[in-house]
């Protein structure tokens, strides 16, 4: 019986060698400014304000103007902290695979979006069991996929990239203007 081989050293971006912190640091981030620069062209190009007033998703959906909604984007890095432990679990699958983005992406569509284990709207179990309109659902996924494609290619890139200083830096001035726009939204009050 011979003795157990090493396992061969990880790939050029160190995706397997990547700390915690630095994982969740950089998923935190990223993910809520893809959040919120989602969620900012949906409430614009999709017109959400309109969609939201609808009668079939006044009951699911809060009115644009709530000021929960306008505090949602200061909850989004614990999401990223959860999608940081699940990243963090695969990571050498994950970032260290040529089609990292991609493999990234269906952990998050597989899970989060198409398989939930909750009725979410344009979910498999969503359009089973909810009485929301299939095209409405249907509508809303191009938000929800575009923002999950986003953070798994811009994840992959920062983590491939660690030395990507301006990359690094532009992040975290979009993550401190995120923090700070629903903060000052929230004391000013409702108009």
């Amino acid at each position: 019986m011979s003795a157990p081989q090493p396992l061969p050293p990880s790939g050029p971006s160190g995706g397997a060698a990547i700390s915690f912190g630095s994982l969740a640091a950089k998923t935190i981030a990223l993910h809520t400014v893809t959040y919120f620069v989602a969620g900012l062209l949906a409430y614009t190009l999709l017109d959400y304000q309109k969609l939201f007033a609808d009668p079939t998703l006044h009951g699911y959906m809060l009115p644009t103007t709530s000021m929960w909604v306008m505090a949602g984007p200061l909850v989004q890095p614990l999401r990223g902290l959860l999608f940081a432990c699940i990243f963090y679990g695969l990571r050498g699958s994950l970032f260290d695979a040529p089609s990292h983005w991609l493999r990234t992406w269906l952990v998050l569509a597989g899970v989060g979006i198409f398989g939930t284990f909750g009725p979410a709207p344009g979910s498999i179990e969503g359009l089973i069991y909810t009485s929301l309109p299939v095209a409405s659902q249907i509508f809303g996924l191009s938000e929800v996929v575009g923002q999950s494609l986003a953070l798994s290619w811009l994840l992959g890139y920062w983590v491939r990239h660690p030395r990507a200083k301006a990359f690094g830096i532009a992040v975290w001035v979009a993550f401190a203007i995120v923090m700070v726009l629903p903060i000052l939204g929230l004391i000013a009050g409702p108009r």
